[in-house]
């Protein structure tokens, strides 16, 4: 399941970097999680780096993208691959 940062989000800019797919950009109000880029850290790290960062804890799963780990493993390879 891709993760969505909420509105509670305070702008602090510890996400951003921390995302290995690139997924965390800035939006027009808050940071934004791009679904298509967002594995959760599956094939990089144990836990999403972004909510072991964020100091407001507003990553929450987001309902509207759910995944599996296979699927989560598969949007990996499809990303790093060359």
């Amino acid at each position: 399941m891709a993760l969505i940062i909420t509105d509670e989000c305070i702008n602090c800019d510890v996400c951003e970097p921390e995302c290995p797919n690139n997924a965390i950009t800035q939006g027009d109000e808050i940071y934004i999680i791009d679904p298509d880029k967002c594995t959760e850290c599956v094939g990089h790290f144990d836990t999403p780096q972004c909510r072991e960062v964020c100091p407001v804890d507003c990553i929450p799963e987001d309902p509207n993208h759910v995944e599996n780990q296979d699927q989560l493993m598969a949007k990996f390879v499809k990303l790093t691959a060359k």
